[in-house]
């Protein structure tokens, strides 16, 4: 796999509110990157000709607006990043790609980093906490199966301890001013905490990986 398709990328968190975001796109990617946008306080405009029932739900609340048709170069005014979930159109890849990086926003294009700003992580989502997961696109369906495991480890009293932890911290930036010991008191809160465990690798992983490599190679020789 070359190099550049396995680019770690820079990890970071975007603040997004009140900021429009355009997500190409009315399918079930499209569908879970305008949740993530949503969730994250984005003021989002969806360009499609069709829109998955929970993406409709979400126009009917009031909670995005939708233009009903295909994306035009006019979409990305005002935008302040750019979700292209459109899968397998190299053109309609290449000119929002070029359209947007011209005007200086932000693009990513469903599994293409080649025409991708920015990468996006499998996110775990409990309460406040945000985790984030990437294999470098090394395998996309392992950053998934990931995202669930982790997820099933957070139950309802660690979504209330956590915010708890964060009332008690803008209360002792009050209480206690001085950065050094209000620190050490924030992490005596948290002393005790963790994750325990390990991770279950698959049995013949590595002749699993082969035989697959086989099996395609052979039924791709048959096919050409």
């Amino acid at each position: 796999m070359p190099a550049s398709e396995l680019n770690p990328l820079f990890q970071v968190g975007l603040d997004v509110r009140h900021r429009r975001c355009l997500v190409i796109g009315g399918g079930s990617e499209a569908q879970d990157k305008t949740g993530r946008l949503l969730d994250a306080g984005a003021e989002v405009l969806i360009v499609s000709p069709d829109l998955t029932a929970a993406l409709e739900k979400h126009v009917s609340e009031g909670r995005l607006q939708a233009n009903r048709r295909r994306y035009r170069p006019w979409d990305l005014d005002g935008a302040f990043l750019v979700m292209n979930t459109v899968r397998g159109d190299a053109d309609l890849a290449e000119r929002v790609f070029a359209a947007a990086e011209s005007c200086g926003i932000m693009v990513n294009t469903y599994d293409d980093l080649s025409h991708s700003h920015f990468g996006m992580a499998a996110l775990v989502c409990v309460g406040r906490l945000r985790v984030s997961i990437s294999t470098s696109n090394a395998s996309p369906t392992l950053s998934s199966r990931l995202r669930q495991d982790l997820e099933g480890l957070f139950d309802t009293e660690f979504g209330e301890f956590l915010e708890e932890l964060g009332h008690a911290r803008v209360l002792l930036k009050e209480l206690v001013p001085d950065f050094t010991s209000r620190r050490q008191v924030l992490r005596e809160l948290v002393e005790g905490a963790g994750l325990q465990g390990h991770f279950q690798l698959p049995d013949n992983w590595r002749k699993r990986i082969d035989m697959a490599l086989t099996m395609a190679r052979t039924s791709h020789k048959k096919t050409r």
